[in-house]
């Protein structure tokens, strides 16, 4: 029978006398007390605490003891390395406190102080126009109306009394959509929310409808393939061109001042009897007609700046929506938001509305009428 194995190497297990093991603990926390910083404490924790640690090491060689002492020296190093990883966790909370309170004192801002923001974006100058002209229009009672920038074939033309053989269908002036058997087209104007309106709304009836349209057009300085449109219809009992008249002259000083408009017969499928709506020049204010010292260029010396169409509804639009027309009548208009824009500011080329520079933006909406 083999006696107990006392065979071992006391030099291997120096790292677990008592003296040893104080050693290592008074050190730790020392370094503990010294860190100044959670980065410093960090450092001590793989220091001390860590896998490379003296205790960690030390703890690796009670297996080299034997059988009697491992018990003791188990305890003994168990003992000091709680001890130590409490004094690191404690320490821990003494930092992280120290440092939020210096952090709430360096961040501190005082909301007292005056302070000017920068600006980081503008409202570009056809949004503003478009709600400015909106706003006319609400204030005397009107009501806003909307529609689908992708149209039926039947609201942008057949109701509007713009028949199969009309040029406007064609694709030199239309943006039709795939298959064609579908009848999909961009919107060439906003007059099909006029025709959703009448459909969907009681009469009598007041609404302007402003948004995007798509024409087949060059892109230049005074065309754009897709641009704005703002139109107005009224339907009511014992509508006439004379109200048609007086509410373009209220527009047009909401938009310009005092402003002087005329209205030149025209031809539109959907009103009759139809006119175009001009403005006296409001540079020159006619004075370059005729005058070849002063020539103007807003309005080429004509003296007069075409604005937009209006009319009296065609009975044949009225009647498709199933508006009785022995009781009804109304007027329609229709103006363009970007060459407004244009006339109240000067604005020389069209496609700097597209080109997304803000300073253009700012530059407009800061401008004078």
């Amino acid at each position: 029978m083999s006696g107990p194995n006392d065979n071992f190497d006391p030099k291997r297990v120096a790292a677990l006398d008592p003296d040893v093991v104080n050693g290592f603990v008074e050190a730790a926390l020392a370094a503990v007390r010294g860190a100044s910083t959670s980065a410093e404490l960090k450092q001590v924790r793989i220091d001390h605490v860590g896998e490379r640690a003296p205790l960690a090491l030390a703890n690796r060689e009670i297996g080299a003891l034997p059988p009697a002492a491992r018990k003791e020296a188990g305890a003994r190093v168990g003992k000091a390395r709680g001890q130590v990883s409490q004094a690191v966790a404690a320490r821990q909370e003494e930092l992280a406190a120290a440092e939020l309170a210096q952090a709430l004192v360096d961040e501190r801002i005082d909301m007292t102080l005056p302070v000017e923001l920068g600006p980081q974006g503008a409202v570009h100058p056809i949004t503003a126009l478009i709600d400015e002209m909106c706003d006319v229009f609400v204030a005397l009672g009107w009501e806003v109306a909307e529609g689908p920038e992708l149209e039926a074939e039947w609201y942008n033309f057949d109701a509007l009394n713009l028949g199969p053989d009309h040029p406007a269908r064609g694709e030199q002036d239309t943006l039709w959509v795939e298959p064609p058997s579908a009848g999909k087209l961009l919107r060439t104007q906003t007059s099909p929310v006029q025709i959703r309106a009448l459909l969907e709304r009681d009469v009598p009836l007041y609404v302007v409808s402003p948004g995007k349209v798509f024409r087949a057009d060059e892109y230049d300085a005074t065309h754009l393939p897709v641009f704005h449109q703002l139109e107005g219809l009224v339907v009511d009992k014992g509508i006439s061109m004379a109200d048609l008249r007086g509410t373009l002259d209220h527009f047009a000083k909401a938009m310009f001042g005092d402003v002087t408009t005329r209205m030149r017969p025209h031809y539109f499928p959907f009103t009759e009897p139809s006119a175009e709506v001009d403005l006296q020049c409001f540079v020159c204010h006619g004075e370059s007609v005729g005058n070849p010292e002063r020539p103007c260029r807003t309005c080429r010396s004509e003296g007069w700046i075409e604005w937009g169409g209006c009319g009296i509804v065609n009975p044949r639009v009225l009647a498709a929506c199933g508006i009785d027309t022995d009781v009804y009548s109304g007027f329609a208009f229709g103006m363009g938001v970007d060459r407004t824009v244009m006339f109240r500011n000067n604005a020389p080329d069209l496609r700097d509305f597209v080109e997304g520079d803000i300073r253009f933006s700012r530059s407009l909406l800061g401008g004078a009428r």
